[in-house]
């Protein structure tokens, strides 16, 4: 275990390195990138006649279990560092188009999404059930916050429409976890659950954590109050999030929803009522440090996943379609939000089609898709999905900001 961390934080280094110093590119992006080409590199020395290298990281990357290491750990720490500078006044704000995307708007898209994928699959002459359609609607229906944040961070985007799409990002998985979880749960017992036991269900997981999140925030801010020295302050963050991720899984409540807002809460609150200001430079300084590192290993890992999944032009011109019809779905639900959300508030001009080519996909819908059971299906969902969150990544990431200026929104 320690040779696999040792390793993949030296490479992670590097790669972020050379991203930095010959390409530069955004941080996550470019590590992204530089991990394509790394893997890529391998591939041709593999061609060439020496599979050595590309061998020992071959193993390396597969001993890493990559649904586990980012729903159930990296997603929290990740969530909440991007949390804590969240302003809960206003998030509460845009609370409407927020509620509305990050709810129905999950639902609607992975319908949309899986019937649209049942006929191109057929296209290709792939067989897939129209269930595990849907379980692809689901795992690639939420937008990513970590992709999502950052990409913002180099994009001028006005405070109302900045505050949707962070919102959005930071609480649409709780939906998205509990819409796959069902489906999954049809295509394995063969039967689906009666509507009272999907209510449970969602319940359980995102009203769950939210309270379970709200509790253990406020017990820290509690803490965090009662003390004046950073060094105790930013170890009961850290201890917040390792915890209280451990303890949500125990609870079965989403660990994600729970960080977000206890992010939240030690992010508002206990910046403005119980820190100093040293302890507000240290917190920020450490959680932004955490953050740049975490993402920076989640991002070079999704690149080195290309030396685990087989792929073919079929796998690739299909998932060029299917990404056209992602961002249709995406299209087909955030105009209905958007323009019952005006109603209630002013909303800039432009703000649907940002939000359409902003809703980046990311390592949350490959780490869904790893959780599908073992067959021919997961594996060609599993290729799919990959190679639509690199696009998307790589595309929407990289234009986002063009886009921003292109519809000339103005500042909020």
């Amino acid at each position: 275990m320690l040779e696999i961390v040792a390793t993949f934080i030296c490479l992670t280094t590097l790669l972020t390195y050379v991203n930095f110093r010959f390409i530069g590119l955004p941080p996550t992006i470019g590590v992204m990138v530089t991990a394509l080409l790394f893997s890529l590199m391998l591939q041709g020395l593999s061609l060439m006649g020496f599979p050595g290298l590309e061998g020992r990281v071959h193993d390396l990357i597969s001993q890493i279990d990559f649904n586990d290491l980012l729903m159930n750990w990296m997603l929290s720490f990740l969530l909440f560092a991007g949390a804590l500078h969240v302003n809960l006044a206003d998030l509460k704000s845009y609370r409407w188009p927020i509620g509305l995307l990050a709810t129905f708007g999950v639902v609607i898209a992975t319908a949309v999404i899986g019937s649209l994928a049942y006929y191109i699959f057929a296209m290709f002459g792939w067989h897939v059930s129209f269930l595990y359609c849907l379980l692809f609607g689901a795992l690639i229906s939420p937008t990513d916050p970590i992709a999502v944040l950052g990409a913002l961070r180099t994009a001028n985007v006005s405070k109302p429409l900045k505050m949707t799409i962070v919102g959005e990002s930071l609480f649409n998985d709780g939906t998205a976890v509990v819409v796959f979880t069902v489906l999954l749960g049809i295509a394995q017992l063969g039967e689906a659950p009666s509507a009272a036991q999907t209510a449970m269900l969602f319940v359980r997981e995102a009203v769950g954590g939210a309270l379970f999140g709200g509790l253990i925030g406020y017990g820290v801010y509690r803490m965090i109050k009662s003390v004046e020295q950073y060094q105790v302050e930013v170890m009961l963050t850290l201890a917040l999030v390792i915890g209280g991720s451990a303890m949500a899984y125990e609870l079965h409540v989403s660990a994600p929803i729970a960080m977000v807002v206890a992010g939240l809460i030690i992010g508002n609150l206990g910046r403005q009522l119980a820190m100093a200001d040293m302890t507000r430079r240290y917190m920020d300084g450490f959680w932004e440090l955490l953050d740049d590192m975490l993402n920076a290993a989640l991002f070079a890992l999704i690149g080195m996943e290309l030396l685990l999944l087989p792929f073919s032009w079929t796998h690739l011109a299909a998932a060029a379609m299917l990404a056209v019809a992602i961002l249709l779905a995406r299209f087909v639900t955030v105009a209905p939000a958007i323009a019952l959300a005006r109603r209630w508030r002013s909303i800039p001009q432009g703000t649907i089609r940002v939000l359409t080519w902003g809703g980046l996909r990311g390592g949350v819908s490959v780490a869904l898709a790893l959780a599908l059971p073992n067959g021919e299906e997961r594996d060609l969902l599993l290729s799919i999905t990959y190679i639509v969150v690199l696009s998307s990544i790589l595309l929407q990431g990289l234009t986002v900001g063009k886009v921003v200026k292109a519809v000339t929104l103005p500042a909020g």
